[in-house]
């Protein structure tokens, strides 16, 4: 019980000082915005403090994470195991850190529909990368080439299919919660 409760105060303190590199602050910046010295948290962060549920919680908020998130350890199956939607050729994953996110691996061989009347605009953004092949953006009346593995990101409110060019293309596409309920009402060709 003492070796893991150790582990977890190790991992918490690698987490502190891993978060607040990845924000690019310093140590007084980080010690600024959890009304901490810098000394202080330099020893949590080194281990040569105890540390306090109070300063925890005060460095997650500082952080903009939670408790909970500075906490956690890995309990759970760290593999996901895809969905399929064979009817519309998707592999569907969930993105077990945020249930609103879902990636989705598909392959296209048609081309895009070019009339924006034929073309989806719901809430959301999404963001996709070409696996093979080349596919193609219609943004509005935009027409975007996308090459293997360049990656393209977009508001869907705006009028958008994609399609392949030359033929099949395979894309791996992230969608927010909104984006992807926007597709869950249609997911047919084009509709990515």
């Amino acid at each position: 019980m003492a070796e893991e409760n150790g582990e977890l105060d190790s991992l918490v303190r690698r987490r502190i000082r891993a978060l607040r590199v990845a924000q690019g602050w310093s140590l007084e910046e980080l010690a600024g915005r959890a009304n901490l010295s810098q000394s202080s948290l330099s020893r949590i962060e080194n281990g040569q403090r105890r540390l306090a549920l109070d300063q925890l919680v005060t460095l997650a908020r500082a952080l903009d994470t939670t408790l909970d998130q500075l906490v956690e350890t890995a309990t759970e199956d760290v593999v996901i195991s895809p969905t399929v939607d064979a009817a519309h050729g998707l592999l569907r994953w969930p993105v077990k850190g945020d249930p609103g996110i879902s990636v989705v691996r598909q392959r296209m061989t048609e081309p895009p529909p070019e009339n924006p009347a034929k073309m989806r605009a719901h809430p959301g953004r999404e963001w996709l990368v070409v696996l093979s092949g080349t596919a193609v953006l219609m943004l509005g009346h935009r027409r975007i080439r996308i090459a293997v593995n360049q990656a393209a990101e977009f508001p869907t409110m705006m009028p958008h299919a994609i399609g392949a060019e030359g033929g099949p293309c395979e894309l791996l596409g992230i969608f927010d919660r909104d984006a992807r309920r926007g597709h869950l009402a249609d997911p047919g060709p084009g509709n990515c």
